[in-house]
C-alpha cells in the first residue's frame, strides 16, 4: 500500500492540519451522497475519486513531476487547458469549496470577500491541499476585482501567471483575448521547455471536446422525467472533471451516461415522476460545496441543470477542430472561450438567453439563483435575471450564502416554501 503520509510530507504539507480537514469529509459524503437511494452503479468510480481525492491523483501528479513534467493549477473555465496539455503539462482545478480553508485565507484577505477566493488562497497558505503543493505554476484570470488582487497576494507564496480576460465581447476584445492566449502559450512553453506544435494542440483540442461531449451526453439524460440521476451526482461528476485524468474521466462519464440512458428506456428514476424540476444558476460550486443541491433534493425536488461554471458554462460549445496551423487553432480557442457568458462581461445578454433556453429544454418548474456572499458581479446581475424570468412567468428565488453550515436551517425553510409554491 502506498504511504501517502510520506507523499504528503514530501510535498511540504501540514499533516496534523490536513488530518483535521480529511477527517470530516467521509461523514459529509456519507450523508450527502451515499445515503441516496437508487444511485447509478457507475457512480462508484466517482465515489472512489472523492474517497482518494488527496492520494491517487496526487500520486499521479508527483510521478509526472518526477519524470520531469510540470503541473499547472487553474481557477477558472476561461483558461485554455488544451495549451497546457499540448506542452506536456497537466492541468488541475484549484478552486476552494471548503469552509475549512476560509480562516487561513482571511489571514491575508478581507473577511467581506467571496468565500471561494478566501478558501482558494487559504488552501495554499494552510499547506493542506496537495494539489496546490504539486503545482509548478498557478494560473489566475481577471474575472473579478477580488481575484485580481488576490493573485498579487498569492504570488508571494507561489509562482502565479494571470490571464487578462476582456470585460466586453466586441471584435477588438476578441482580438485582445487572442493575443492573451498567445502570451499564455509562450509562458507555458517557457515553463515546460516544450514547443506546442499544431499536431499536439489539435490532439488536445479533440480530447477536450470529447470531454465536453461526455458531459453534454450526461446532462441530456437529465431532461427525462423521471430523471435518471440526481443533481448532486451530476454536480459531482462535473467537479471531478477539473481534477481527473481526462481520458479516464471521459470513459467513466460515458459509461455513466449509457447507464442513465438505459434507465430512461426502462422508466427508472431517482425521483418520482412529476417531482419539481429546478435549474440552479449563478456562482460556481467547487468540491465539497454540495450544500444547496442537498437541501433542494432532500426537500423532494430534482436539480435538473446548472447554469454555472461547474455546469453548462464549462462544457457547452466545442472548439473548431478544422484549424491546421497554430494561428488558426489559437483563433478557434479564443472564439470558443469567449462564448462563455460570465457575469464579468458587460453587457451580458447571452446569459439571459442561456437561462431561457435551459429552462425550456430541461422543462424547469423554477429557478434558484445561487450567489456566494460578496460575489458582486452575480449579485448585481440578479436584477436583470429576476426581471426577465418574472416577465416570462418563470418562478425564481435568490439564495445568498457561504460555505458554512450556519444558515442551513434558514435556507431549507426558504427552499421548502419555494417548492411548495411550485407544487
Amino acid at each position: 500500500m502506498t504511504d501517502y503520509r510520506k507523499l504528503w510530507s514530501d510535498l511540504g504539507m501540514d499533516l496534523e492540519k490536513h488530518d483535521r480537514l480529511t477527517s470530516a469529509l467521509p461523514l459529509i459524503y456519507e450523508e450527502v451522497y451515499l445515503q441516496q437511494p437508487g444511485r447509478p452503479q457507475a457512480m462508484e468510480y466517482f465515489d472512489l475519486v472523492v474517497a482518494e481525492i488527496h492520494s491517487l491523483r496526487i500520486a499521479e501528479l508527483v510521478e509526472h513531476r518526477r519524470r520531469g513534467g510540470k503541473v499547472c493549477g487553474v481557477f477558472c473555465v476561461f483558461v485554455p487547458v488544451e495549451i497546457i496539455r499540448a506542452a506536456g503539462a497537466i492541468a488541475v482545478g484549484l478552486c476552494g469549496g471548503s469552509q475549512f480553508w476560509v480562516p487561513d485565507g482571511e489571514r491575508v484577505l478581507p473577511r467581506n470577500l467571496c468565500p471561494l477566493i478566501k478558501a482558494s488562497v487559504g488552501a495554499r497558505l494552510s499547506g493542506t491541499c496537495p494539489y496546490f503543493q504539486s503545482c509548478d505554476l498557478l494560473i489566475g484570470e481577471t474575472t473579478c476585482d477580488g481575484k485580481k488582487k488576490a493573485w498579487e497576494v498569492l504570488g508571494e507564496y507561489a509562482p502565479v501567471y494571470v490571464m487578462d480576460l476582456p470585460q466586453m465581447k466586441r471584435p477588438r476584445d476578441l482580438a485582445a483575448w487572442r493575443g492573451e492566449i498567445e502570451l499564455f502559450l509562450a509562458r507555458i512553453e517557457e515553463l515546460t521547455g516544450c514547443r506546442v506544435t499544431p499536431g499536439r494542440l489539435a490532439e488536445e483540442i479533440r480530447l477536450q471536446n470529447r470531454l465536453r461531449q461526455a458531459l453534454e451526453r450526461l446532462y441530456q439524460t437529465r431532461k427525462a422525467d423521471p430523471v435518471p440521476i440526481s443533481g448532486k451526482d451530476a454536480l459531482l461528476v462535473t467537479q471531478v472533471s477539473f481534477y481527473d485524468d481526462p481520458r479516464r474521466f471521459i470513459d467513466k462519464t460515458e459509461a455513466l451516461a449509457a447507464e442513465a440512458e438505459a434507465r430512461i428506456a426502462s422508466g427508472q428514476g431517482v425521483f418520482p415522476s412529476g417531482a419539481p424540476r429546478i435549474l440552479v444558476t449563478g456562482t460556481p460550486m467547487a468540491i465539497p460545496n454540495w450544500k444547496l443541491h442537498h437541501i433542494i433534493e432532500t426537500a423532494g425536488a430534482a436539480v435538473v441543470c446548472e447554469e454555472t461554471c461547474t455546469g453548462t458554462r464549462f462544457f457547452e460549445h466545442q472548439v473548431d477542430e478544422t484549424g491546421r496551423t497554430l494561428e488558426e487553432q489559437l483563433q478557434a480557442l479564443a472564439e470558443r472561450y469567449l462564448k462563455i457568458n460570465c457575469s464579468c462581461f458587460t453587457p451580458n445578454p447571452g446569459r439571459l438567453e442561456d437561462i431561457f433556453r435551459l429552462v425550456e429544454a430541461y422543462r424547469v418548474d423554477g429557478v434558484i439563483y445561487y450567489n456566494l456572499q460578496f460575489c458582486h458581479g452575480y449579485a448585481v446581475e440578479y436584477y436583470a435575471v429576476e426581471k426577465a424570468l418574472k416577465a416570462r412567468g418563470i418562478p425564481v428565488m435568490k439564495v445568498e450564502t457561504d460555505y458554512s453550515e450556519e444558515d442551513t436551517g434558514q435556507l431549507r425553510t426558504r427552499v421548502e416554501a419555494f417548492l411548495e409554491m411550485l407544487r
